[in-house]
């Protein structure tokens, strides 16, 4: 028996990181998986992972494809259970140069996606009976750092986010909740494991994996976590645990 059995999911930023590693763990639970990415990469993830995942192109910054999105997985597996809205972009700049472009380029796929998708899957869930919204936030969105304006607004905005989405939606069965990665290995961050200072920020002394968070995700999702929401869950190896 698996976590997520019989459950069908949709997992934004599928082709490669967290989302991508998400895909693979909650297959392995028995999901049948919507996996769902920009890039075209979610259709290597769905031929790599093999059967249980549906690939879908999608930028998660437009809501018709957004809607579309969440209408593959009600028409074609009859429901949705699970939404992980883990895409995501990241760059650095100081405030006092940032600009308009960059603020929406960073806003609109960080903040935006994860609103539009919760509202298509909100309304999904609500018809049949409850399901279970897991938003990627970020240590960087509860605490702050330098050159990483649009970023940390976008992802303090999606705990807020998260936390009113689960005070309206616990009446129909929905459980939203928020996880925040540490430092994490992806495609992203290629390399960057590697700068003095950043294994040191969790208490293991190195950086975090990417199925170690989906694994975490793959519980929140499941019926075993009945009684979380409005949850914000630093996944950090310690980091933000500590004053300095």
């Amino acid at each position: 028996m698996g976590l997520l059995d019989g459950k069908v999911a949709v997992i934004t930023g599928a082709g490669s990181g967290m989302g991508k590693a998400s895909v693979d763990v909650f297959v392995r639970e028995g999901a049948t998986v919507v996996a769902v990415d920009i890039t075209g990469r979610q259709d290597d993830t769905a031929a790599e992972v093999g059967a249980g995942v549906r690939p879908v192109q999608c930028d998660v910054s437009k809501e018709a494809e957004v809607e579309a999105m969440i209408a593959t997985a009600v028409d074609e597996f009859g429901r949705l259970d699970i939404l992980m809205n883990v895409a995501g972009i990241a760059d650095a700049l100081l405030m006092s140069e940032m600009t308009m472009e960059h603020y929406d380029r960073i806003l609109d796929v960080d903040l935006r996606g994860v609103v539009l998708g919760m509202k298509y899957g909100i309304q999904a869930m609500q018809k049949t009976g409850g399901g279970s919204i897991i938003n990627f936030s970020s240590v960087g969105g509860m605490n702050g750092a330098g050159w990483t304006g649009a970023y940390t607004m976008a992802k303090h905005a999606v705990i807020g986010a998260t936390k009113v989405a689960a005070i309206e939606n616990g009446e129909h069965g929905i459980r939203i909740n928020a996880i925040c990665p540490g430092f994490i290995v992806t495609g992203m961050s290629a390399g960057a494991e590697d700068l003095p200072g950043i294994p040191e920020k969790s208490v293991f002394n190195r950086v975090g994996q990417a199925h170690e968070v989906a694994e975490v995700a793959a519980f929140v999702a499941s019926d075993r976590a009945s009684f979380m929401t409005g949850a914000i869950i630093p996944v950090d190896g310690g980091w933000t645990a500590k004053l300095a």
